[in-house]
């Protein structure tokens, strides 16, 4: 286990001696009885839970900030091989650590960074840590995030934040009453495309807005219909119950476990949990969405255990202020919105699979995934476009964002009070495609109006021990 003796003995110094009452602009605000932020001058020490292949994405790029240290790691799962997946080489506790420590050590040679198989233990055991970087599968997101604002930490929690909107919910009321900073792992959120489309948006470049699309090719995750039927042993580098969480008991699969888990409904939520939240994202501010009226989902198939593929959802907004009523749809898989007219022959739709489109009374503003470049097309249009001046604050970063707000910044821009709603949109989306029906949608209420059988997608029921009120 590793030793925070010294970290605590530099702090309750500082803290207790007259050197104090002399350079208190170097304490910890929380020292000094404000806001429980880190000092400027401070390292934000961070426990990251879950070490697959995000995780160890997301501890590469806390590698760039000095001030932030990773002195923590916790997984179920000791060791896997990602070489047949997205994110490739190995993954998993024990490598996520040993990258950990080789880069921490070429600064500090005696470094050492704890492991835990279980984020309940990492929590009971490490309570120095300042913030913790949750990058589990998404049925544990709203546990691990609970857990630490409860505690007072502060969180950045991979997309989509939760598995069901009542979560979604939760988490967002606990993040607002415990002070924190906050940020959810949709890094296109910071990309500058993002603060472009609503600028422009907003400055009337194409109209009035009612129409907006937006796709991705992703999936793949399962095939097929129903559980595995084979129930092969779990590998012994593997905690399969702690895996699974608050989900209920089954066998243990590799169609699961490490990657595919985000093709189950049991474990994730499919592209659009997935995709959806990255490349809406830009409509989503510049339209100033809130609560739809009505969503309907279509998919290939239905199954109470697999994600089907072909996903289209649609979602009808009403009035916003000035802003008219808009429709946005969703596109997954081997479906894309109709190709614009005004699109030139010799360009693609979006970048690599991915984008999004607002049509206005005026044009069409299209970019790719992630929010990234956007533009008026056709391009002759673009270049008669005078732009307006830039307003909205500029990211230095998703991660930085969000180490910034650590230490009493602005808040982050993809802050849990507008990332919870975003990923609201987005798992409702879910629930219409699992009800097979158009639902009206009753949101202050978080009710579906004329599904009552939406409710157990709505907010889940976990087995007995867990419970986000007691985490």
């Amino acid at each position: 286990m590793r030793t925070t003796t010294g970290r605590i003995n530099r702090r309750q110094f500082i803290a207790g001696s007259a050197f104090a009452a002399a350079s208190f602009t170097l304490l910890p605000r929380f020292v000094l009885g404000g806001p429980k932020f880190i000092a400027p001058s401070d390292k934000i020490y961070i426990a990251l839970i879950g070490c697959g292949g995000q995780g160890r994405t997301n501890a590469r790029g806390l590698f760039d900030h000095a001030d932030a240290q990773i002195v923590s790691v916790c997984d179920p799962n000791e060791k896997d091989d990602y070489s047949r997946f997205y994110y490739g080489g190995f993954a998993g506790r024990l490598p996520v650590k040993e990258e950990v420590v080789e880069h921490y050590s070429q600064q500090k040679p005696d470094f050492s960074c704890t492991e835990y198989e279980d984020f309940r233990v990492l929590f009971e055991k490490e309570k120095n840590i300042d913030a913790i970087l949750c990058a589990t599968p998404d049925h544990a997101h709203a546990f691990v995030t609970m857990a630490a604002l409860k505690r007072g930490k502060h969180v950045y929690c991979e997309k989509p934040l939760t598995h069901n909107i009542y979560e979604a919910r939760a988490v967002a009321k606990a993040a607002a009453e415990a002070g924190v900073a906050t940020q959810m792992g949709n890094q296109g959120r910071s990309d500058e495309g993002n603060r472009l489309t609503c600028e422009w948006v907003w400055d009337g470049a194409i109209g009035a807005v009612r129409e907006v699309h937006a796709w991705s090719g992703a999936g793949g995750w399962s095939s097929g219909r129903g559980r595995p039927q084979e129930t092969p042993e779990v590998p012994k580098t593997l905690k399969w119950d702690l895996w699974l969480g608050p989900r209920k008991d089954r066998p243990y699969h590799p169609n699961y476990a490490p990657y595919n888990w985000r093709g189950w409904w049991e474990f994730g939520t499919g592209c659009i949990g997935d995709m959806a939240v990255h490349n809406i994202d830009p409509a989503f501010a510049a339209l100033k969405l809130e609560h739809p009226t009505s969503v309907e989902g279509f998919s290939e198939f239905v199954d109470s255990e697999v994600i089907g593929p072909n996903n289209r959802v649609v979602w009808e907004y009403p009035q916003r202020g000035d802003m008219p009523p808009v429709k946005v749809t969703w596109y997954d898989g081997n479906l894309m919105p109709k190709r614009p007219d005004e699109l030139e022959p010799d360009r693609q739709m979006g970048g690599d699979g991915n984008g999004v489109m607002l049509i206005g009374d005026k044009g069409i503003i299209m970019g790719g995934g992630w929010s990234q470049s956007p533009r008026i097309i056709p391009e002759a249009k673009m270049k008669e476009y005078k732009r307006p001046e830039k307003t909205l604050p500029r990211s230095p970063g998703h991660h930085r964002d969000w180490l910034n707000a650590c230490k009493g910044g602005p808040k982050a821009c993809s802050d849990f009070s507008y990332s919870a709603r975003l990923a609201e949109m987005m798992l409702l989306g879910d629930v219409a495609i699992r009800t097979q029906m158009k639902i009206f949608w009753d949101g202050p209420n978080m009710k579906a109006t004329n599904a009552p059988e939406a409710e157990a997608f709505i907010r889940e029921q976990y087995r007995e021990g867990w419970s986000l009120d007691t985490i």
